[in-house]
């Protein structure tokens, strides 16, 4: 069993401070029994409409670089305004994983959503969150009941509000299902919607913003087009705290921070034999390779890629993946859908894989998905209506 000691970085606090514990929580401060594992019954008791806003890629350690141009963000940081918490994202530290923890209130291991690119067992293909619709069916490959179908049967009025090209998709259906979606095309929509998702209570509205991560992808943390971003962010964020009526309560999250990675810390598996050798599918993402080997061949790819990333990523069997406890306890019927070899990106590095992949993914300045603080740990900003 590989130790944790050797896996560097933050372990997710599963129960005890991760973006899973966020809707189950607010429930309770709803009053729909069950766990209460960021204490928000006390915190926010009274309350009986909650809005739930999950801003893409808005790391903890990225609030410090908003706030020049996010008063908002700058008032809760200097404790004018409201409180935040440090707690963490799922593993791995992406999108897709940390969208179907928040909806099921349960770690990857459990719903299956184990990264972005994903192996689709005995078929040789591979799941793409961006174009998944109706194959492989969403229940089935994720088959936790959400929250949001939880709280409907109490009788909590539930909704989500988010882009229009986002209804009905794969993930969507995974993670959100059992809510009234709302479409919201901007920023402005997404503030109208998730405010109108409060009208009657007890309500839980939530909203997904997805703008500040594709920013920084392309252009780079903290880049004038980042900052310009963060200040659309903040822009929402203070129509939402200006909107909360006097029961209400808004709760700001993220899925993920991110970070730039160097052109001079990037491999390129298709590009070096020694990555490439003995390799059937590629999967996972730049920051957290899965690699499913060809029959007999994974102790060799095992022994190459430790021998050629070194100190550049974690590398090891499924077995020992599933061992460090990252993912929770990961299900019998899941535990295909990693690699059998898992490759975890250290510092700034990250592994390309250029002819599985988009082209623009080489192209991308910032990426998430490892292990980093900046990666995972994500806040938690809860403001009262009655402030």
């Amino acid at each position: 069993m590989t130790e944790r000691s050797e896996v560097i970085g933050t372990v997710p606090r599963y129960g005890a401070g991760s973006l899973p514990d966020v809707l189950p929580s607010a429930l309770a401060a709803l009053g729909v029994p069950g766990p209460d594992p960021l204490g928000l019954r006390e915190r926010l008791a009274g309350v009986r409409r909650i809005a739930v806003v999950l801003v893409d890629g808005l790391g903890y350690h990225l609030l410090p670089l908003a706030a020049p141009v996010a008063p908002t963000i700058a008032d809760v940081l200097a404790g004018r305004l409201g409180t935040v918490l440090e707690l963490t994202s799922p593993f791995p530290s992406t999108t897709p994983t940390s969208l179907v923890s928040l909806g099921t209130g349960v770690p990857p291991g459990q719903h299956g959503q184990l990264g972005f690119f994903l192996a689709i067992p005995g078929t040789g293909r591979v799941l793409n969150p961006l174009t998944w619709r109706d194959e492989p069916d969403p229940a089935r490959w994720q088959p936790v009941p959400t929250l949001f179908e939880r709280a409907a049967g109490t009788g909590v009025q539930v909704s989500v509000a988010s882009r229009p090209e986002y209804a009905g998709s794969g993930l969507t259906v995974a993670a959100y299902r059992g809510s009234r979606y709302r479409d919201a095309a901007n920023p402005d929509e997404l503030a109208t919607q998730v405010l109108a998702g409060l009208v009657e209570a007890p309500a839980l509205s939530y909203g997904y913003h997805p703008t500040l991560d594709s920013t920084g992808h392309v252009h780079g943390v903290d880049s004038p087009q980042w900052r310009a971003a963060a200040a659309e962010v903040d822009a929402l964020l203070a129509r939402l705290v200006d909107g909360l009526p006097r029961d209400g309560a808004l709760l700001v999250t993220a899925d993920h921070g991110q970070l730039d990675v160097p052109a001079d810390r990037r491999f390129d598996l298709d590009a070096d034999p020694r990555l490439a050798a003995g390799i059937e599918v590629v999967a996972g993402e730049p920051r957290v390779r899965y690699l499913h080997t060809r029959p007999g061949a994974a102790p060799d790819v095992l022994d190459a890629w430790r021998a050629v990333l070194g100190d550049a990523a974690w590398v090891a069997s499924r077995e020992e993946a599933i061992g460090t406890g990252w993912y929770g306890a990961v299900s019998t019927g899941h535990a295909a859908r990693l690699g059998d070899v898992v490759a975890v990106c250290r510092q700034r590095y990250a592994v390309l894989a250029t002819a599985h992949e988009p082209p623009t993914i080489a192209k991308l300045v910032a990426f998430h998905g490892s292990t980093t603080p900046q990666e995972m740990v994500i806040p938690l900003v809860i403001v009262r209506g009655d402030r």
